[in-house]
């Protein structure tokens, strides 16, 4: 039978969940808070970017930036380019945007409020796409692979890093979430699919993949 206490630790839970995932409010302003500083984000992020490769002149797409870490840190490689961001919290564009305000007056980052369902234009074809722990909140993940494709041009890249966050996450849960990154990835066309690992607890996991350099399909 379940207590007082341990169905509210649950409700509580689940709040926390909902708002990791659809950050809305003082709650949702106070988990971006809560992510942005977290050295181990912080270092994820830091290390997905620098696997990215990205060039000074490189136009570069992120899929649900949240409080905009590696935002900042695509801006600062790509300081002749041009660096976009999606996400569909209103609080966290409100809260990168402000992290990243400089290279936003710039017009050099471009941060958007929506969905990897809903894209907006992006312009001239994109070089790189990175999306951290955000994969499986996608609906039909291939689809929204395929249609990120078409952004990218011939041979660019994208960096898919899932950290897993479940209760008693493994080196095995993470093996697993790979594996399921590399399939969604090859079923939407891309190729070169490699693996990467930040040995963190759990550890992480970043699948890079190309756009081949014939015609998407």
């Amino acid at each position: 039978m379940q207590t007082a206490g341990t169905s509210l630790k649950q409700r509580v839970l689940r709040k926390l969940v909902r708002q990791a995932h659809h950050p809305q409010g003082i709650v949702g302003w106070a988990v971006g808070r809560m992510f942005a500083h977290r050295p181990s984000n912080r270092q994820r992020n830091i290390w997905a970017v620098s696997l990215l490769d990205v060039q000074p002149t490189d136009r570069v797409l992120e899929i649900g930036f949240g409080p905009g870490l590696a935002i900042a840190e695509l801006a600062g490689r790509a300081a002749g380019g041009h660096v976009f961001g999606i996400d569909h919290s209103q609080a966290m564009v409100r809260q990168a945007t402000r992290r990243n305000a400089a290279a936003v007056r710039a017009h050099r980052v471009h941060l958007t409020h929506a969905s990897v369902e809903r894209l907006p234009s992006f312009g001239d074809p994109l070089d790189a796409m990175l999306a951290v722990n955000s994969v499986g909140f996608w609906p039909d993940p291939v689809e929204r692979l395929r249609e990120l494709r078409r952004l990218l041009r011939p041979a660019g890249r994208i960096a898919l890093v899932s950290q897993p966050r479940c209760p008693g996450a493994t080196r095995d849960t993470t093996t697993r979430a790979a594996q399921e990154l590399q399939d969604l990835l090859t079923q939407a066309g891309f190729t070169r699919l490699r693996v990467e690992t930040l040995e963190l607890d759990p550890p992480v996991a970043c699948v890079l993949a190309d756009n081949p350099t014939g015609l998407p399909s």
